[in-house]
């Protein structure tokens, strides 16, 4: 049976992603914010990356079967929308709204997505547009995207989709069977993301910083434990603190935050500028704690048979790339797998709701075991950007490029590297990083100073050889996605410190090469050259912006920044010249 089907996110207004199935393999997948260069391209629908995905497949938009989107009208009968109008009864027009017109958001986005169907060739009355509830969209892009052919536990936690907030379930025979779900304002993700608001970071970005504050910190100094608890098969949100909404906001120069007036009164003054200081590492420490232990705690008590029987699970929404919690899940003794799906956030749902529709029509999916989804541009292509740059770079094509760029490493410059389809999700994965080499001291602070302008306590990650990470850490566990934090064995402390951080962890980046074939053979130069197979690795951007798409936005970044080195594909280009370049 053939079989094609586009799955189109976008539904909570960020994050729009386009994902393209034909016959069961996933051929495209992208985020919007790519080609726009607007980081989450908030209200925006997922044009440019349907558009790239039709282009990638070479099909038209009459060769769609389905277009799936992960969001769906949730009836009035359904208990998530009393539950949102009972618990957030201090807002009665909120209250009344979710009775009374409950599926606007739904009915919005989906004149949203018609018109950019229309806008992109499609015929209205031909294609099916297929809705999949938010969180069955996650849990199909963990479960059906995972490979597991056993009974699987999985394990949804994010914000909010339509009303449902934590999704507990179990795939089998390709089939997602729903346990329990949880309903807004009932969720963790929503508390992560207010206390991530109180400590001076945006939403859907500052919590990775939240996590890399925390082991700065001591989650014993302050009780957090009266902002949530899970008792009794429920989890209950302290709505006098956090996840609160109309008059209960905290309000600053006219911005209302997800927490209230109270939180400030408990905990002091929001937290301002980049240091991470006393008391908001220890605050950070004790959101980490806190969300960890009823993670765990929810898991246990609504999956914990089904993990026993197995020892499969797989887990998606934003919070599962929180990789602290994953690497407490990796480590109970009764879980032989966690597989987490790469782009956890909702740009992910667009591959889930259409795997969820390609199993329901009878064809499965594709185990996902790489992210290399993206664009990918040629040397000429490289060139052609260089000449039309204002900057006019001096470049040069080489060969020998591992050989090259490791020597370049080695002598403890970054380079930015651009390589082959770009990454979906937002980890950078050696399609599109900056490099440097990770026994080389000072190579951090010099990328976090120069390069990327960020906050000095925000570690780096490793990419590496699948066999040196056997080596390095004190736990084998599959790693190709960095959504997993290790234990580094002591001697590798010493030897790549430059990647191992404050609390002795890594999260890694084990690559096998039929993945990505080239940054493989870079780090075994970069073995020959240091005795590891390893190198630091960061996104390709600067602060605040999306990971680069194409050879001009590489350009652009490179000459906003300090970096001295760019090599996409074979091209490389030098800011001072090329007059060193034989002497390497």
């Amino acid at each position: 049976m053939s079989l094609t089907v586009l799955g189109l996110s976008g539904a909570v207004n960020h994050d729009p992603s386009a994902a393209l199935y034909i016959d069961g393999k996933l051929v495209a997948a992208v985020e919007e914010e790519r080609f726009v260069r607007d980081k989450h391209a908030k209200g925006r629908m997922p044009y440019e990356s349907a558009k790239f995905c039709l282009e990638q497949a070479g099909i038209k938009p009459d060769d769609v079967d389905v277009v799936a989107i992960p969001f769906a009208p949730i009836s009035i009968f359904d208990k998530a929308r009393w539950h949102y109008a009972k618990r957030y009864w201090y807002a009665p027009d909120r209250a009344l709204d979710a009775i009374l017109n409950g599926n606007r958001r739904y009915r919005r986005y989906y004149k949203h997505i018609q018109w950019c169907l229309v806008q992109l060739g499609f015929n209205l009355k031909k294609v099916k547009i297929q809705p999949v509830e938010h969180h069955l969209a996650h849990a199909s892009s963990a479960y059906h995207c995972s490979g597991f052919t056993e009974k699987t536990a999985i394990l949804g936690i994010d914000g909010k989709g339509e009303y449902a907030t934590t999704f507990f379930g179990y795939g089998e025979n390709g089939r997602i069977h729903k346990i329990k779900e949880f309903y807004d304002p009932d969720s963790l993700g929503g508390l992560y993301g207010a206390i991530t608001e109180y400590l001076g970071f945006d939403m859907l970005d500052g919590e990775f910083k939240v996590m890399g504050m925390a082991p700065y910190g001591d989650a014993t100094k302050y009780d957090f434990s009266r902002l949530a608890k899970f008792e009794n098969g429920e989890l209950i949100i302290n709505t006098d603190y956090a996840n609160v909404i109309g008059f209960r906001r905290y309000k600053e120069k006219g911005k209302g935050y997800y927490f209230s007036p109270k939180l400030i009164e408990w905990l002091g003054p929001k937290r301002e500028g980049d240091i991470a200081d006393d008391p908001y590492v220890h605050y950070a420490a004790s959101i980490q704690a806190l969300f960890e232990k009823i993670s765990l705690e929810m898991m246990d008590y609504y999956l914990g048979d089904i993990i026993k029987e197995t020892g499969k699970v797989a887990f998606a929404g934003g919070c599962a790339l929180n990789v602290k919690l994953n690497q407490k899940i990796i480590a109970r003794p009764e879980v032989k797998e966690l597989f987490v799906q790469p782009a956890s956030s909702d740009a992910g749902t667009a591959v889930g709701a259409a795997a969820y529709v390609s199993t329901q029509r009878g064809v499965p999916v594709e185990k996902m075991e790489h992210v290399y989804l993206g664009p990918s541009y040629s040397n000429e292509d490289a060139i052609a950007a260089c000449a039309d740059h204002p900057n006019k770079p001096t470049w040069k094509k080489i060969d020998n490029v591992c050989e090259r760029i490791a020597k370049i490493l080695a002598d403890g410059n970054p380079v930015s590297w651009m390589q082959g389809r770009m990454e979906f999700g937002p980890r950078a994965l050696g399609g599109r990083s900056i490099i440097g080499c990770p026994s080389v001291a000072g190579v951090a602070d010099r990328i976090n100073e120069q390069i990327k302008f960020r906050e000095r306590w925000r570690p780096f990650c490793p990419s590496m050889l699948d066999t040196t990470a056997k080596e390095m850490f004190k736990i084998d566990h599959p790693a190709p996605f960095m959504t997993f934090t290790f234990e580094v064995n002591e001697e590798w402390k010493t030897r790549v410190p430059e990647v191992v951080h404050e609390d002795g962890t890594s999260r890694a980046q084990a690559l096998k090469r039929e993945f990505n074939p080239r940054y493989y053979d870079l780090m075994k130069e970069m073995e020959k050259l240091t005795g590891n197979g390893v190198v630091l690795n960061t996104s390709l951007n600067r602060r605040g912006e999306p990971m680069v798409c194409s050879p001009t936005d590489a350009l652009n970044m490179f000459y906003g920044s300090d970096l001295r080195y760019l090599i996409i594909e074979d091209i490389l280009v030098v800011k001072d010249g090329m007059d060193w370049y034989d002497n390497i």
